[in-house]
C-alpha cells in the first residue's frame, strides 16, 4: 500500500493534510468524504459522475492533473464559483505524482 500526503482546505477554510492511497483507484471526492471534511449530503451528490459539481475544488499547487473531460468541462461551464483552477474531485483520481496537492473545496452553492 503506498499513500501520499494531500492537504485539503475544508469550507471553513481549515486545512487537513491527509494520506491518500493511491492503489485503490479513489478520486479526490471519496477522499473528502472518507476523512468526513465535508458534511454529508453536500459532497458527492451525484455519486461522481461530473453530473453536479458539489465536489468542485480549487487547486492551488501546480501538479499536473489528468486533462479535464469534456462532461467535467461542460459541468464546470455551469457551476457556481469557478475559477480558472477549479476541478471536479470525482474527475482527479490519486496517483503517486500527486504527493503534495493541496486543494480547497469550493463554497456550497
Amino acid at each position: 500500500m503506498s499513500d501520499i500526503k494531500i492537504t485539503i482546505i475544508d469550507r471553513q477554510g481549515t486545512p487537513h493534510e491527509v494520506d491518500a492511497p493511491t492503489d485503490m483507484n479513489m478520486n479526490l471526492m471519496e477522499i473528502v468524504r472518507s476523512y468526513e471534511l465535508a458534511p454529508d449530503g453536500t459532497i458527492g451528490i451525484c455519486g461522481g459522475m461530473a453530473m453536479c459539481a458539489s465536489c468542485q475544488c480549487y487547486v492551488l499547487t501546480d501538479h499536473e492533473l489528468p486533462e479535464m473531460s469534456y462532461d467535467e468541462d461542460l459541468m464546470l461551464a455551469e457551476a457556481f464559483n469557478v475559477q480558472d483552477n477549479s476541478r471536479l474531485g470525482c474527475q482527479i483520481h490519486i496517483k503517486p505524482e500527486m504527493d503534495g496537492l493541496k486543494v480547497q473545496l469550493a463554497p456550497e452553492a
